[in-house]
């Protein structure tokens, strides 16, 4: 086998693939619905990132629990959360998984495990050691992975929870998606230590650092630090070395770095590199390619029509779960 060579069956590594489109359609589209005011709000975009989310939540296990950022769409998706619930929360519709409350920043699923989507820089964080300890007083084999930007390393946070899981010796992934720029401040304006894996370390946390490019490169690792957890031996660092092809969100006007270095990591795109690589091994063909292509266009169609069809949450509505109801008499 060559060493460029994707080591899966051609059915896997196509669902691999069709799963990075499935992300990247959904947030192309998602942009132009905002452009056309039909979804309001933040609007955090995934594009260029989508090996990571993909390669990640292939390792992990139904039973896992998931944290997320508010750029999540991705994540969400890959943790089975149908893309018309997604669609529909973006368009703020009670048809959506967070009844249309929460927008494109709190996606959630309890039944999927998946626990958002949070707005709050390293807000996750907590969380997901929270989770984590539960499983482990369980008894169970279970684990949460936490994803999270570089820009959450600087607070403190971080520093607290991995304190903990290392102490506790939790069963937490931690996901480190460094894109190199904490909304608009590059990771050198605002870090003294650039070394991520050495800020994982010093709490005698196992690290490695990722091609978060390549989907093999994230799978492989993400399933080698899965079964490290498991066989009980405390948390691990996956920092994810990857890059939005976007601006911060949809309100940024992305002032603080160079086009010729977003065109740059663009040659690197996790989708068409992955594609070549199958197209080279003969495992797809453009054909094939158009055809998974128009599968994804579909599923994206219908989400959207679903949000169209949905309603709004009567205005009655609008008090459950911000009030508790009067004591009885």
């Amino acid at each position: 086998m060559n060493s460029s060579d994707v080591p899966y069956t051609a059915g896997y590594a196509l669902e691999l693939l069709r799963d990075m489109l499935r992300i990247r359609r959904l947030e192309e589209r998602a942009a132009e619905l905002y452009g056309e005011g039909r979804i309001r709000g933040f609007l955090h975009l995934y594009i260029g990132e989508e090996a990571v989310a993909v390669g990640a939540l292939h390792a992990l296990a139904p039973g896992d629990s998931v944290v997320a950022t508010y750029r999540e769409h991705g994540h969400a998706l890959l943790k089975g959360v149908p893309m018309t619930a997604i669609m529909a929360e973006m368009y703020g519709k009670q048809e959506g998984c967070s009844r249309g409350r929460g927008g494109s920043m709190h996606l959630f699923d309890s039944h999927r495990r998946f626990y958002g989507g949070n707005a709050i820089v390293a807000g996750g964080l907590p969380l997901a050691a929270g989770l984590a300890l539960a499983e482990k007083l369980r008894g169970g084999d279970s684990l949460c992975a936490c994803f999270f930007g570089e820009g959450a390393m600087a607070e403190g946070a971080f520093a607290e929870t991995l304190n903990l899981a290392s102490l506790w010796e939790l069963p937490v992934l931690f996901c480190c998606e460094n894109n190199l720029y904490a909304m608009g401040t590059a990771l050198a304006r605002s870090q003294s230590q650039q070394d991520l894996c050495a800020k994982a370390s010093a709490f005698n946390v196992r690290a490695r650092g990722v091609d978060g490019m390549d989907v093999v490169a994230v799978l492989d690792a993400t399933q080698e630090a899965v079964a490290a957890i498991r066989s009980r031996s405390g948390p691990y660092f996956l920092e994810f070395q990857t890059y939005r092809f976007r601006a911060h969100s949809m309100f940024d006007p992305e002032l603080y770095r160079d086009k010729a270095e977003v065109e740059k990591w663009k040659e690197r795109g996790p989708i068409h590199t992955f594609s070549a690589r199958l197209k080279a091994q003969g495992l797809l063909d453009e054909n094939g390619f158009l055809e998974i292509a128009e599968q994804v266009n579909q599923e994206v169609q219908a989400a959207v029509a679903f949000a169209e069809a949905g309603s709004l949450e009567p205005v009655p509505e609008l008090e459950r779960d911000v009030y508790s109801p009067e004591p009885a008499s």
